[in-house]
């Protein structure tokens, strides 16, 4: 594949999922792209969109081109791929404290699991470490990612 693409971008794309919409790569000219539900169900309906916003144009123009040319686009991984669930619990079997792997794994179970391992980490002032490990696991994701669909990447 002669695109490249930045694995900063793909990594700030996989951070922010967002309802009701798709994060894609356009495989032909190594744009990220993210199209709401509503834009490409009105580019399906092929109705005049030039009373909208320019931004709003942009986005529908965008939306035309994923459902017209959809064999050029890739998703990004999903919010299900990048469990952070689960690269929580994976952080907390790093940790060489028994007693703060204990506290960190407790916290996890159950509702408001993300608050309470938030709060956790804070008071135990491993905010540094939790981010860092954070980062590492997505760059992870990321880098298998392109390497499972064949896309050059740049660090």
């Amino acid at each position: 594949m002669n695109i490249q693409v930045k694995l900063k971008d793909i990594i700030e794309e996989m951070e922010m999922p967002i309802e009701e919409s798709l994060s894609l790569l356009n495989m032909k000219t190594g744009d990220l792209v993210l199209v709401t539900s509503e834009d490409l169900r009105a580019a399906e309906d092929e109705k005049s969109f030039e009373h909208l916003p320019e931004w709003e144009q942009e986005n529908r123009k965008i939306a035309i081109d994923v459902v017209e040319n959809f064999e050029n686009y890739i998703e990004l991984p999903t919010k299900y791929e990048v469990n952070e669930y689960e690269i929580m619990e994976n952080f907390c079997s790093t940790l060489s404290d028994q007693q703060k792997q204990e506290s960190l794994l407790r916290a996890i179970k159950g509702k408001g699991a993300f608050r309470r391992f938030k709060d956790k980490i804070i008071d135990f002032e491993m905010e540094e470490q939790w981010y860092i490990y954070r980062d590492e696991s997505f760059k992870q994701i990321a880098i298998e990612w392109c390497q499972e669909n064949k896309i050059n990447f740049i660090e």
